[in-house]
């Protein structure tokens, strides 16, 4: 790097923006220009602490089924109130997301960054000491609206502050931390059982998470806010100390920064971003970022009501019914054993996506993916004509290609998509608001599934849950903005046309 030169400033450097300049590739003193702009010591700080967050969110969230059990038992939650403990977290989620994921157009990525990380932190000391399930809700709760929260914002955070040719696979390899929290999550309970087989273990689960959660809320402080963001609110003088502060190098390039003045301060917030999302310029970028995101968590949680019959199938010899804790806790193990076969299975399709999405390109993958998922459910709606280890087979691959699928394709993709489509001034708004639509049909279903199962029957169900993943193959391609190497300038432009 030493003997590279800065790109030379051009007669435009006035007119420039903040991507421009973080795109701005270095050459070597014989003319020969680099194919990409190296990642500076900020932006991998940015996208780390980013990438930590979605680690916790899969350790919570996939600890919560190993722990659950305990809790239940513990607390003697009734079915009926199991229900409402399943939803409180998806609840605050869609408040989270929704809410304070559209706060961070108003008052920033980085305060609202560090401000859903306290908030994770706080509750979750809490659930460790919650002692009634109405303290418990409320913890459940408020871990939910810390996650929704993430959902956007750790995405802009990232996406704003690198290189428009490395965002796919940066964002998606964050992303790609929440299977491997899962992963650690599951691992994780299952020594907490194995070393402490009692009702209280898991309080000492979730209490791994809290010394970790509270390091990386510290390490948010330590970076730059967004210069898109700063500079979209007409701060330009602002936007250029936080550009030059993010793009630190050695040798330093580019030289100088020095942004455009001619930008019209956008301060919107609150209601005047979200009506911005349903006006004729972002109305196709809102559509594309939310319906096949609504679809896709349809099919996801739907598939998980068929979660329980395969891992019996698959592991089995667990007592039929509990009759004492030491069951209850056999249960729980042989269960977190079936979770990490799932959530590796998870990774390596995430792994297919972070390496594919800046070359075969978002809308392909979310349309194969959502093309695959409704293949793999249709295999498993046929089990229903055998018996034996023929019915398992059929579940099983349908279940297993349903998985891979859904991370190369829409798991991962609506992601992606979500925070890149619409403009940087309504950002937040639009990638909180996709996610809120998404886990409205995670909440439908947690409800309405279990009833249609009883009244429709699986197979009818599973076709219901392929037509959703047909219907979001065709949603993606009808409303298709490309974003693959595409400046995040160019797409808010698009939109905003």
């Amino acid at each position: 790097m030493r003997n590279l030169a800065s790109a030379p400033e051009t007669s435009q450097a006035a007119g420039r923006s903040v991507q421009d300049y973080i795109d701005e590739c270095p050459i070597w003193p014989n003319g020969t220009r680099l194919p990409s702009a190296p990642m500076t010591a900020m932006q991998w700080r940015i996208w780390s602490l980013a990438a930590a967050g979605k680690f916790f969110e899969g350790f919570v969230v996939f600890m919560t089924g190993v722990a659950l059990p305990l809790i239940s038992h513990q607390f003697g939650i009734s079915a009926a109130q199991g229900g409402l403990v399943s939803a409180a977290s998806l609840m605050g989620i869609l408040v989270g997301a929704i809410g304070l994921g559209g706060m961070s157009d108003y008052f920033g990525r980085k305060r609202m960054f560090i401000v859903e990380m306290v908030i994770f932190v706080a509750f979750l000391v809490l659930l460790t000491l919650c002692t009634n399930f109405t303290s418990l809700v409320i913890c459940l709760f408020g871990l939910g609206v810390a996650l929704g929260c993430d959902y956007p914002t750790a995405h802009m955070i990232i996406s704003e502050s690198i290189p428009s040719t490395s965002r796919g696979r940066l964002v998606l390899g964050a992303f790609g931390f929440q299977a491997l929290g899962a992963l650690g999550g599951t691992a994780i309970g299952f020594l907490v059982l194995s070393m402490l087989p009692t009702l209280d273990a898991w309080r000492w689960m979730y209490g791994t998470a809290i010394i970790p959660a509270v390091i990386v809320t510290v390490g948010r402080f330590f970076i730059t806010e967004s210069p898109s963001w700063l500079h979209v609110r007409g701060s330009v003088d602002l936007a250029e100390e936080a550009a030059r502060r993010l793009l630190v190098r050695v040798p330093q390039y580019p030289t100088n920064i020095e942004l455009s003045r001619a930008v019209t301060a956008h301060g919107q917030g609150g209601l005047q971003s979200f009506l911005a999302l349903f006006r004729r310029g972002n109305l196709r970028a809102t559509i594309l970022a939310s319906v096949p995101w609504f679809l896709q968590d349809l099919g996801t949680y739907g598939i998980g009501i068929f979660t329980p019959t395969i891992l019996a199938v698959a592991f089995g010899n667990k007592p039929d019914h509990v009759r004492s804790v030491s069951d209850l806790i056999l249960n729980d193990i042989l269960a977190a054993k079936g979770a990490a076969l799932i959530t590796l299975l998870l990774i390596i399709g995430i792994m297919f996506a972070v390496m594919l999405a800046d070359k075969v390109g978002r809308i392909w993958l979310q349309v194969v993916g959502f093309i695959g998922c409704a293949t793999g459910l249709f295999i498993a709606s046929l089990s229903d004509g055998f018996d034996g280890s023929m019915k398992t087979t059929l579940i099983f691959a349908g279940f297993m290609l349903f998985n891979f699928m859904t991370n190369l394709g829409p798991n991962a993709q609506t992601y992606l998509l979500a925070g890149e489509v619409f403009p940087t001034a309504i950002r937040g708004s639009g990638a909180g608001f996709a996610a809120a639509v998404g886990k409205i049909g995670a909440v439908a279903t947690a409800f309405l599934f279990p009833i249609l199962l009883g009244a429709i029957g699986t197979r009818s169900l599973l076709y219901i849950l392929v037509g959703t993943s047909v219907l979001g193959a065709i949603v993606t391609w009808l409303f298709r903005i490309e974003t693959t190497g595409v400046s995040l300038d160019a797409i808010g432009q698009a939109s905003e046309r």
